[in-house]
């Protein structure tokens, strides 16, 4: 018997699971077996399992009678003083069950129970553990390496998940026994086996660590507006301050260049544009495609999201970047189509037409009309939601912040420049490193 409790230890330890809940899991599975074993008893069966005393054992309650007994539920008065000499008729004794003789199937039966028992347990443990973590980032530790594959095992509170090669930045390499931040896609499966889905090429990776690294982003001072990312290579985050004080982009900096160096570092050195974020989408266009300086911003189709940028002609391939990645995680960002034209044609000489005077008067028009519409649905909400009756506020739970979600935006056309040259390897001025 003491091979049983070792057992139980064992696997209450390899489930993460308590002993006394495993106990009464254990119970319940060897009463559903005895009652298989003794159908006709099954409300008079009783199982007691005890570590401390190291007993395991099962009963049937049997009435003590004077006659003769119909069956195992009952016991003759004369059998039972033989047990317990203080039996009466009329009472009840326990009479053990030889656990040995249950037979294989009421054996099999129990295995099973257990089994799926433990399976439950660790659905909601799993859940429990992570459901509140869903879509955060979490610091876990390198357990594995797999050579061929390349998958990553880490462990984070006795759980191990898969950090496969596609949600891994593009050459980064890790150690066994080394912390690592992930970021939690989801969880699938969640109403039968729950498989965590982690990743470090996510977007939304880059917000996480930035609420880490500043306090202004954590309690909400500063908004993460929009993100877009090419993972190992560079990601732009464009940032709003609530408060006219405080300076979004310097707070993503910090001081000495710290917070982003801290984010950097942790992304195996990928470039971040810190972008300052603008209600006007024409300033906001230009200051995304940084590095590159932006002449004019004409947005062409405010229903489509078109614009067309004039930058001068020695930083056309800055704009367009190396492979078009600078317009294109541009065109994530803000979420247009921009067509990136230099200042003079380089053949003829002649100016682009964008920056005649009153070339753009009729899309500014139409770009002012659209704003004001916007404004005036929003004024409209609020003034609503302040009509509306006060619902009584829930205490938020201790050490959250609220924070918004960064807005996703549309996938970029190719830009219409055919000059893809390899960008100058910038370095920050101030707003990227």
């Amino acid at each position: 018997m003491d091979n049983f409790f070792d057992a139980l230890k064992m696997l209450g330890e390899e489930n993460s699971v308590e002993t006394g809940l495993l106990i009464e899991k254990v119970k319940s599975a060897m009463l559903k077996a005895a009652k298989r074993a003794y159908p006709h008893s099954e409300d008079r069966i009783r199982v007691e399992i005890d570590p401390a005393t190291q007993k395991f054992a099962m009963y049937i309650v049997q009435e003590i009678i004077d006659d003769e007994p119909i069956d195992e539920n009952e016991i003759n008065i004369e059998s039972a003083k033989i047990i317990d000499p203080n039996a009466v008729v009329g009472g009840t004794i326990l009479k053990e069950i030889d656990i040995s003789k249950l037979g294989r199937m009421a054996a099999l039966s129990a295995k099973q129970s257990i089994k799926g028992d433990l399976r439950e347990i660790n659905r909601e443990q799993m859940l429990n553990k992570f459901e509140q973590k869903e879509h955060d980032c979490i610091v876990a530790k390198v357990s594995q390496i797999e050579p061929g594959r390349g998958t990553v095992t880490v462990v984070y509170e006795g759980t191990e998940l898969y950090l496969f090669k596609n949600e891994q930045i593009p050459g980064e390499t890790f150690e066994e026994g080394k912390s690592v931040k992930v970021y939690i896609t989801g969880i699938v499966g969640k109403t039968k086996k729950p498989i965590v889905k982690i990743s470090r090429t996510h977007k939304d990776l880059v917000k996480r660590l930035f609420e880490m690294e500043v306090p202004e982003i954590y309690d909400g001072t500063v908004e993460v507006k929009a993100i877009s990312r090419e993972a190992g290579s560079r990601t732009k985050i464009a940032v709003w301050s609530k408060d006219e004080n405080v300076d979004a982009v310097g707070a993503c900096i910090g001081t000495k260049r710290a917070r982003i160096t801290a984010v950097v570092n942790e992304l195996n050195g990928e470039k971040i544009d810190i972008i300052p974020w603008s209600s006007d989408p024409r300033e906001f266009i230009a200051k995304a495609l940084a590095p590159a300086e932006v002449l004019k911003t004409v947005i062409t189709s405010v229903e489509e999201k078109n614009c067309t940028v004039v930058v001068p002609n020695n930083q056309l391939s800055l704009a367009i970047g190396n492979k078009g990645q600078n317009a294109k995680l541009a065109a994530k960002l803000t979420g247009y189509k921009i067509d990136i034209k230099p200042q003079s044609n380089p053949l003829t000489g002649e100016p682009a037409p964008e920056l005649a005077e009153g070339f753009a008067d009729t899309y500014d028009a139409q770009l002012k009309a659209a704003l004001e519409a916007a404004e005036n649905v929003q004024t409209e909400e609020l003034e609503e939601a302040e009509a509306a009756p006060e619902v009584p506020e829930i205490p938020e739970a201790e050490g959250v912040a609220e924070t918004d979600e960064a807005v996703e935006a549309p996938a970029a056309e190719e830009v219409s420049e055919e000059s893809e040259s390899e960008s100058s390897e910038e370095t920050a001025d101030g707003e990227n490193i």
